[in-house]
């Protein structure tokens, strides 16, 4: 039986969540990112991606002096990336996780309330498509990214994607040394909360109400019970209290295999669906960056197999070929796929028109 103070208080955290309305929106993607602090630099970052249906999702490895573009009009950002990098492709338009070689990881997550703003005439512009791109491309620990980019020396701009959704997303990113932040345009200004502490991202509502809401289940105690609903909320408070839960070791595979459960834990099993409720969707795929040793892990829901890709294996030098991974059509691989990448010509980002 819970104590009588511990009662009161999840009441309160209750009407505190009901008062300020933190019910989840509305989404189509139920992803959730975890990061663990393990000792001896044993940070692992997992992350799942659930979506509506299949996004085409193909590994890709963009070495350093690529000269880049945000596709958003005449007033797009330019940039040469400094490092190299593997990532995700999404719809094969967009970068919407992976590593760099000086081990930043970001992840980009579905949040539905994600408003932009406008051109101001005075900023260059970036489709959204690029974003996490380019915090790969330019930076290489959380502090510096987010001591360039509280400056906001961009105007995002927001297409629509190829499935006719919008494309509206928050960003967390991570380190080797451990350190965390989440970058959120809310109301078109940029929100950006930055601690070792935030480990946990996923969709609505907005990231300052996740940890609201988050709060009132730590009140509660983990080990008396958890959310079991696949809402972002739920999953929030159940990857929260599993990643710190799960052993401290810095046995990599031990710590690796760890994670696989946390982000496993937090999944939708491929097919379900909820009518009226889009933001239960699928897992189609889930990442596990080793950022202590630069390995980029891929788990794919609709394949028996798990594939990693080290980036000491990978030719990311200024002047080497763009290369892909092919996973679309089915393709499986196991162990250690970096061989197995090919020439190929990079993706577009998905075009912003400017307004």
């Amino acid at each position: 039986m819970m104590k009588r103070e511990t009662i009161h208080k999840v009441l309160f955290w209750t009407l505190v969540a009901l008062t300020l309305g933190f019910a989840p929106m509305e989404q189509v993607d139920a992803c959730t990112r975890a990061v663990y602090l393990g000792p001896e630099g044993t940070i692992i970052a997992g992350r799942s991606m659930d979506w509506e249906e299949n996004t085409g999702t193909d590994l890709w490895a963009f070495p350093a002096g690529m000269k880049r573009e945000g596709a958003a009009g005449v007033t797009s950002m330019k940039w040469a990336s400094k490092y190299g990098s593997v990532v995700c492709s999404f719809y094969n338009v967009s970068t919407v996780d992976g590593m760099n070689e000086k081990g930043l990881v970001a992840n980009v997550l579905y949040l539905a309330e994600s408003e932009y703003g406008k051109p101001d005439g005075k900023r260059p512009t970036i489709s959204i498509a690029a974003w996490a791109q380019y915090v790969l491309d330019n930076y290489a620990t959380v502090a510096e990214t987010v001591n360039a980019l509280r400056e906001d020396p961009f105007v995002v701009i927001a297409p629509t994607l190829p499935n006719g959704r919008p494309a509206t997303g928050h960003l967390a990113i991570s380190d080797p040394t451990g350190d965390s932040a989440i970058f959120e345009y809310i109301g078109g200004k940029l929100v950006i909360h930055h601690s070792k502490n935030y480990q946990v991202m996923t969709n609505s509502p907005v990231y300052d109400q996740q940890l609201a809401l988050n709060k009132y289940w730590e009140e509660i105690g983990g080990l008396t019970f958890l959310p079991g609903t696949s809402r972002a909320s739920d999953r929030f408070a159940r990857a929260s209290f599993y990643i710190n839960a799960i052993p401290k070791t810095a046995d990599m595979p031990q710590a690796v295999a760890s994670v696989f459960g946390v982000i496993r834990g937090v999944s939708v099993p491929l097919g379900i669906t909820t009518p009226g409720q889009p933001n239960i969707a699928s897992t189609y795929w889930r990442t596990f960056s080793d950022h202590k040793n630069k390995v980029y892990y891929f788990d794919s829901a609709t394949s028996p197999t798990v594939f990693w890709v080290p980036l000491r294996e990978l030719d990311l030098k200024e002047g080497a070929p763009v290369k892909k991974l092919t996973l679309v059509g089915g393709k499986t691989y196991s162990g250690s796929a970096a061989s197995k990448f090919e020439p190929a010509e990079p993706f577009a980002f998905l075009p912003a028109a400017v307004k």
